[in-house]
């Protein structure tokens, strides 16, 4: 990714859908140098690995995915995505680029286990992410408050193990 989608993500911290589905903090906006900077930290980083996800066509940034909080020693990550472009939502894109990544991690980077969190009330992304083959590991109860109701903090993960296995079927 490069400095200049800071824009792109800079729009969408005003897609409060976007930014409620995509993490557990507060929705707000941010400007493009607050961006900026995270896109250049993230070169930095030894413990992140993040893809922008583009439009062939014309090169439009419409989303992100990232391994995160990668533990080495552990051969453990975090994945996140998020889809802002309102209109890529919802269109099988999702599920493409987690099964890349997904290949990536397990025989790339020799990962053991790719884990995320997710909001019980995200239905479509629970679902995007069994259908890739992640497993509910846990629930942290009532832990996120939106709208004035209480959701559930669903924890999934995936075994490389797993994974390969259901290649060869």
């Amino acid at each position: 990714m490069s400095e200049e989608d800071a824009i792109s993500f800079s729009k969408w911290s005003e897609d409060s859908e976007y930014l409620r589905g995509l993490d557990t903090d507060f929705a707000r906006p941010r400007n493009a140098e607050f961006y900026k900077h995270q896109i250049q930290s993230f070169e930095d980083s030894s413990d992140m690995i993040q893809f922008g996800l583009y439009v062939p066509q014309d090169q439009l940034l419409f989303g992100f995915i990232s391994l995160h909080s990668i533990e080495w020693n552990n051969q453990i990550a975090s994945m996140a995505i998020g889809i802002g472009e309102a209109k890529y939502r919802k269109n099988g894109y999702g599920s493409e680029v987690i099964q890349l990544l997904l290949n990536y991690a397990f025989y790339e980077l020799n990962l053991h286990k790719v884990e995320l969190d997710v909001i019980s009330n995200n239905d479509t992304a629970i679902y995007c992410y069994k259908k890739n083959g992640f497993e509910t590991e846990g629930v942290a109860k009532e832990a996120i408050r939106r709208d004035d109701q209480r959701f559930d903090k669903i924890y999934m993960g995936i075994l490389a193990k797993s994974w390969k296995a259901s290649k060869t079927k």
